[in-house]
């Protein structure tokens, strides 16, 4: 199936109208600092959750003292592009979706990236384009996006070409890999990981005092994240949709001007749904099942990157 009107290929990487030709190429020519973080994964596959996470690492656990702190700390590089740099208060880590051979890379920066199981992530990728009016995919069907997910033809191209980019990367030096699932399953040893991957000043903090830990874990717990994320989303963007133009960051004015009267439009969902491993189930029929499996057949072969789930129930479906 074609993408849907307003995706193009730009450098051989597929994006939606959102993502801007100037925001992209400027990310694209960036040279990391050692001392720049960056969040990677495929969309839909835990990044919020780990903005968070990081967020809340370096804050010491303590409360956020305003949405502007916490966007000025983990920005979406794709969206914001020169913005997100000029205006980073450190420590910070960027959010990007980039496949590792667009990604900006030095060895002395640190990279954190999250696997989700393909499964999860196409139902979750499905529901976030229902929510932006920009996708003008609100009568969007599920069968359809899973034509869309299964060629690549959404954003940041094909899953597991994103995900094997950055497989064989998994045990370089300045690259922490994680799963979802893994961090779903214990959270407070994910924490412990990330922290010391950060530095280690941030993990024996952490063990030294529990009270921060159990903090920074109550204020990334999935519902207390769903309610400050959906109400963030919906006042940004209607704030920046009232505001005159020319009194908005470069960024944003781009990114209004690409999608016209869609960013006028509410967000009437929400961006953080549910968060559950194994939601899949819901969703895909058994034609689907046995279509995804013969995807992941024919793009893993040769490598061992589904192992990454042994044990969770998709994974009895193989062929």
């Amino acid at each position: 199936m074609a993408s849907l009107p307003g995706f193009r290929k730009v450098n051989g990487l597929m994006l939606g109208k959102h993502f801007t030709d100037e925001t992209i190429y400027y990310v694209f020519g960036y040279k990391p600092t050692a001392d720049d973080v960056f969040i990677v994964t495929y969309p839909k596959c835990g990044t919020t959750w780990l903005q968070h996470i990081v967020y809340y690492i370096y804050n010491d656990g303590q409360p956020r003292p305003s949405r502007e702190d916490f966007s000025a700390r983990t920005p979406f590089f794709e969206v914001l592009g020169a913005d997100a740099t000029a205006n980073l208060v450190r420590p910070a880590a960027i959010k990007t979706h980039l496949p590792f051979e667009y990604q900006p890379y030095s060895e002395q920066a640190k990279y954190i990236y999250v696997a989700r199981n393909p499964f999860d992530c196409c139902v979750s990728f499905y529901n976030h384009y229902k929510v932006f009016p920009e996708y003008d995919f609100a009568d969007g069907t599920f069968e359809k996006f899973f034509e869309l997910f299964l060629e690549g033809n959404v954003d940041f191209g094909d899953y597991f070409h994103h995900l094997l980019s950055w497989y064989p990367h998994r045990n370089d030096p300045n690259v922490l890999f994680l799963t979802y699932e893994d961090l779903k399953k214990d959270v407070k040893a994910g924490v412990l990981k990330i922290a010391d991957f950060l530095g280690s000043e941030y993990g024996e903090r952490l063990r030294l005092n529990a009270a921060v830990l159990d903090s920074i874990i109550q204020l990334t717990d999935f519902e207390s994240m769903k309610k400050v994320v959906n109400n963030d989303i919906k006042e940004v963007r209607s704030r920046q949709s009232e505001m005159p133009i020319e009194e908005l960051p470069r960024s944003v004015q781009l990114f209004r001007q690409a999608c016209g009267d869609a960013v006028k439009k509410p967000v009437t969902k929400d961006f953080v749904r549910k968060g559950q491993v194994g939601d899949w189930r819901n969703y895909f029929s058994d034609e689907q099942i046995e279509r995804l499996w013969e995807r992941i057949k024919l793009k893993t072969a040769g490598s061992d990157v589904m192992e990454l789930w042994e044990g969770l129930d998709f994974m009895k479906f193989a062929p």
